[in-house]
C-alpha cells in the first residue's frame, strides 16, 4: 500500500487564516571539491492573531523550500497563550533561552507593540496589541524567539491561578486592585 507523505496545511479552529512572519533567513555554505554548495535556514513564526502562536525552523537548498518547512514546523508546535482583554499580557514576565534574555511588560491601551524584530513578529502573530518588551543579551533571532516563548508559556492568567488555589477569580483580581489602592493611599499621606 502506497503511503502519501504530503501533509495538508492545518487551518485555524474557526477556519480562519493563519498569520505567518518570516523572522530570519540564514545562508550557509558547504565547501566541496568543486566549490561551495549553498543552503538556506529559515525561522518562521505562525499565529492566528487570537492567542495561538508557534515557531519553527527549516533548512533546504532553496529559500522557498526552507520557509515552507519552517512554516509546517511552526504549525505543528503552536501553543495557546492567555491574553488580558485579548490585547496585552496579564503581568510582567522575563524569559530566557541560552544567552537570550527578554523582559516583557503589559501596557495601557494605545501603547502599541514596542519590541525588537524577532519579538515583534511573535507579538503580531499572537495578536498582542499593547506591550513593552526589551531584549538583553544575544541578538540571535533563534534565541530571542525561544526566550520570548519561554516567557509567554510561563505567564499565568488570574483564572488559572484561581483554579489552582481553589478560589474565585474576583478574589485574585481584588487583591491586585486592593494592593494598588493601598499604594496610592500611602502616596497621598
Amino acid at each position: 500500500m502506497a503511503r502519501d507523505n504530503k501533509k495538508t496545511p492545518e487551518k485555524d479552529e474557526a477556519g480562519g487564516d493563519l498569520i505567518d512572519k518570516l523572522v530570519a533567513v540564514n545562508r550557509v555554505a558547504k565547501v566541496v571539491k568543486g566549490g561551495k554548495r549553498f543552503g538556506f535556514a529559515a525561522l518562521v513564526v505562525v499565529g492566528d492573531g487570537k492567542g495561538r502562536v508557534g515557531h519553527g525552523s527549516g533548512k533546504a537548498k532553496e529559500v522557498s523550500d526552507a520557509v515552507k518547512k519552517a512554516t509546517d514546523d511552526a504549525k505543528k508546535h503552536m501553543v495557546r497563550i492567555a491574553l488580558r482583554e485579548g490585547r496585552t499580557l496579564h503581568h510582567d514576565i522575563a524569559g530566557r533561552f541560552g544567552a537570550g534574555k527578554v523582559f516583557m511588560r503589559s501596557a495601557a491601551p494605545g501603547t502599541g507593540i514596542i519590541a525588537g524584530g524577532p519579538m515583534r513578529a511573535v507579538f503580531e502573530a499572537l495578536g498582542v496589541q499593547d506591550v513593552v518588551a526589551k531584549s538583553i543579551g544575544t541578538s540571535n533571532p533563534h534565541n530571542m524567539v525561544k526566550a520570548t516563548f519561554d516567557a509567554l508559556t510561563t505567564m499565568r492568567s488570574p483564572r488559572a491561578i484561581a483554579a489552582k488555589r481553589g478560589k474565585k477569580v474576583g478574589e485574585i483580581i481584588g487583591r491586585r486592585e486592593s494592593g494598588a489602592d493601598s499604594k496610592e493611599e500611602k502616596k497621598e499621606e
